[in-house]
């Protein structure tokens, strides 16, 4: 289980990861911040990248911020940040 700090930007053009903002993995994604699209957009996102299951990846903490905590079951945060930042 990986719990990883993650900074969403949500409306963008494509669903892509920018890159590491200090600790936070910076990611965008085309969904509005409306009824937890985006929240689901970046699971959905996360766990096609890193390679586990949609239903392994949840947000912990910050629904309704740009600042999230991410847990993956399954896979080591270390992991999880380098698949990310791949």
């Amino acid at each position: 289980m990986a719990d990883v700090a993650i900074r969403l930007q949500p409306r963008s053009k494509r669903n892509e990861v920018v890159g590491a903002r200090g600790e936070a993995i910076v990611i965008r994604v085309t969904a509005p911040p409306v009824d937890g699209k985006a929240n689901a957009a970046l699971c959905a996102f996360v766990a096609k990248t890193v390679g586990v299951p949609g239903s392994a990846v949840e947000v912990v903490r910050g629904q309704t911020s740009r600042d999230k905590i991410i847990r993956v079951n399954g896979s080591s945060a270390d992991d999880v940040r380098a698949a990310l930042l791949r």
